[in-house]
């Protein structure tokens, strides 16, 4: 409902009452989630703009040049709130609507990753939760042949109530071919196609845009859309079929806020006049509001010359869609809907789309940093509590659901990337952020999570093309929550300057908490960073091999794995350094590692069971520091040549070889063998069958 506020302000620019249906349309496109009202003025101070950029934020999708003859489409999306209430098609759906950005930009579809956050596992609830979101993506994504090649997986108790879904897609144009989500000319046409349009997903924009309650389950399920992953396919066919006619000249996909979202937002440039009677209906009575707001899925806005109707409604008959001329281009700066021959809206467009007011917060900052308490436990105890958590298991259970290699791009799905073959070159894939981190300390945790992916692709010798992100935070009401949603996005774009990559796209969702858990997310800003390098590949590390840890360790052990395995607290880390993370990158490119690793969740314990899992290191200092510290822009390398690191700063660990991981430090080593390895990594294997 839109607030008192809002309405005078609506009312007073109109000079009257406004219609049933101007009110809902207001209601959801003034929504948090279609409008950003509480984060525009900040999104403004983010870096966007590259050499490479052709299209920033703004439309469907990024456009970032990639080759002279090929641009990436790229975007990024949250499916938060309909994933709790329905994960299977919640998150279905999630990547549905991801993908129809890429395709509306005329970019056939390549890759998706899925940074997911939810509750414990010890929790039934969470396993649900974690099992239906996987599977949802899992089939929509293979049945419409678009490979998962990366995620991240994150469990903490503040997501029990409020999981997280985002999902990146990307996809490749023609620079030449693009196609934008703005009408272009007064007199054309606005063709809908697609499935045709029921009930389903009513007010979703303005259920995004608020808390979770204790009903939601039941009373929102109407609000969460149902996705056809089959229809689906055949509309990215379609869609790439009509837009290679060039008789597309602009195309929006239907999401939030149904047809009013798309025809409004899509028209803003001029104005548009909707036949709301001429929508294809799978339902009957619907009524205008129905109509115009509903968000079932597989839906496209195509703006089309008079002359060309007929060779696109040919085109979509081919595949079995529906379509219709539903209305046109206006030159007069107006968005109005006629329902059963009655104007049921007529609104000044720029006052529906970009008029919202900005909503300003108070904020007031925290410490939430606590003393190191160090464990009790011994060393090989902590070792195997470290590597049992979930965010450190093997992750089989969860990328065994998705189809990799369709499409038969993907090189590798590595420790720290993901790697497609694009034009000879190899197009990197990474994501995700450490909210626990960030929660401790807003603005240094953000701008290490866009240092982090940074090193995951100094890890392949790439770099940072450009990044989109999914803002989820809990309800800026909360002056605390403004505070964090503030330092994060100033930290972002600190470290996005000092790196030189552009923000080109993403989403805010926000008010992510849940009044039956009594939860607020911790800040979870979630960035997908696509990366661009050379094709190169790895060979085992060879037996005598010499190990070695480049950058610095300090006691950051706040936030980390152990401290929620212990609870043993401690600061969180300090910003990384860039230096670092490009000292690596250089050395990758000069051919100089056998293998490298970045340190991050778990610290150096992971990055060795992960590359050296039989080797023999010895470790100074205190162990506790040493094995679990997360301070970024550290790396594990292998080489066969030690003369490689002279004149960088480096500490040698020890040798690859043997039958087990050994671990000195003074007098007492620990021993992981294979099987204490393999049992560990297990977690979500076993907390997940299936019966």
């Amino acid at each position: 409902m839109l607030s008192a506020e809002d309405l005078t302000i609506i009312r007073s620019r109109l000079g009257r009452d406004i219609t049933p249906l101007e009110a809902v349309a207001f209601e959801n496109l003034w929504s948090e989630h279609c409008s950003y009202r509480s984060t525009k003025a900040l999104l403004r101070t983010l870096p966007t703009d590259g050499e490479n950029v052709v299209i920033g934020p703004g439309d469907d999708a990024a456009i970032v040049r990639f080759t002279d003859t090929t641009a990436l489409a790229i975007g990024m999306e949250s499916h938060n709130h309909p994933s709790y209430v329905d994960p299977y098609d919640g998150a279905a759906t999630g990547v549905g609507g991801i993908v129809r950005d890429i395709i509306s930009m005329g970019a056939r579809p390549i890759a998706l990753m899925d940074p997911l956050c939810f509750g414990t596992l010890d929790s039934e609830k969470t396993r649900h939760l974690f099992e239906h979101v996987v599977s949802g993506i899992g089939d929509y994504g293979n049945c419409i042949g678009v490979p998962v090649v990366r995620g991240d997986l994150i469990f903490d108790e503040s997501y029990q109530g409020n999981p997280l879904v985002n999902v990146v897609a990307v996809g490749v144009v023609d620079p030449d071919s693009v196609i934008t989500g703005r009408v272009q000319k007064p007199g054309n046409r606005l063709v809908l196609y697609g499935s045709r349009t029921g009930r389903d997903g009513l007010g979703g924009a303005s259920f995004a845009s608020r808390d979770l309650s204790e009903d939601s389950e039941a009373e929102d399920r109407p609000s969460v859309q149902v996705g056809d992953p089959y229809t689906e396919k055949l509309l990215i066919e379609a869609t790439m079929e009509m837009c290679a006619t060039g008789k597309v000249l602009a195309c929006r996909d239907l999401g939030a806020a149904g047809f009013a979202g798309a025809s409004s937002e899509m028209s803003s440039t001029f104005g548009a006049r909707i036949i709301a009677d001429r929508v294809p209906l799978r339902e009957t009575g619907m009524n205008e509001i129905e109509i115009m707001l509903a968000e079932s899925q597989e839906r496209m806005l195509a703006e089309v010359a008079p002359e060309d109707l007929a060779a696109i409604g040919a085109i979509a008959e081919k595949y079995d869609l529906s379509w219709a001329d539903v209305g046109e281009v206006i030159a007069e700066p107006r968005y109005i809907v006629e329902f059963n021959e009655k104007i049921v809206c007529d609104l000044p467009i720029d006052l529906l789309v970009g008029g919202t007011p900005a909503c300003r917060w108070e904020t007031k900052p925290y410490s939430a940093e606590e003393p190191f308490r160090r464990p009790e436990e011994d060393i090989r105890t902590l070792c195997k509590k470290v590597l049992s958590h979930p965010e450190c298991a093997a992750k089989d259970w969860v990328f065994s659901q998705y189809d990799h290699d369709v499409q038969l791009r993907t090189v590798s799905l590595g420790p720290d990337a993901g790697v497609l073959r694009l034009d000879g070159l190899a197009l990197h894939f990474t994501c995700g952020c450490n909210p626990r981190h960030i929660y401790l300390r807003p603005r240094e945790g953000t701008a290490n999570a866009v240092l982090e992916n940074a090193s995951n692709l100094a890890c392949y010798g790439a770099d940072p093309l450009c990044i989109v992100d999914c803002l989820n935070f809990a309800s800026p009401v909360h002056p605390e929550i403004a505070w964090q949603i503030e330092e994060s996005i100033l930290g972002m774009g600190e470290m996005c300057r000092r790196l030189n990559v552009p923000i080109v796209g993403g989403n805010v969702s926000l008010y992510n908490e849940s009044d039956e858990f009594e939860t607020r997310i911790k800040p979870t800003p979630m960035l997908g960073v696509i990366g661009k390098g050379d094709l190169r590949t790895f060979a085992p590390p060879q037996e005598g091999a010499t190990l070695a840890l480049i950058g610095r360790t300090e006691p950051d052990l706040g936030g980390s794995i152990l401290d929620c395995v212990t609870g043993c607290g401690g600061p969180a880390p300090a910003v990384g350094s860039v230096e670092t993370v490009q000292t690596v990158r250089d050395l990758v490119r000069n051919g100089g590692l056998a293998a490298v690793t970045d340190l991050s969740r778990g610290g150096l314990l992971t990055a060795l069971a992960k590359i050296a899992p039989r080797s023999s290191v010895s470790i100074e200092g205190d162990p506790v520091v040493a094995l679990f510290s997360e301070s970024y822009a550290r790396f594990l390398v292998v080489v066969d040549d030690r003369s490689i690191l002279k004149g960088i700063p480096h500490t040698v660990l020890g040798t690859v070889g043997g039958d087990a991981l050994r671990i000195r430090s003074g007098d007492e080593e620990v021993v992981l063998t294979p099987a204490d390895l393999r049992e560990a990594s297990r977690t979500i294997t076993d907390l997940m069958r299936i019966d």
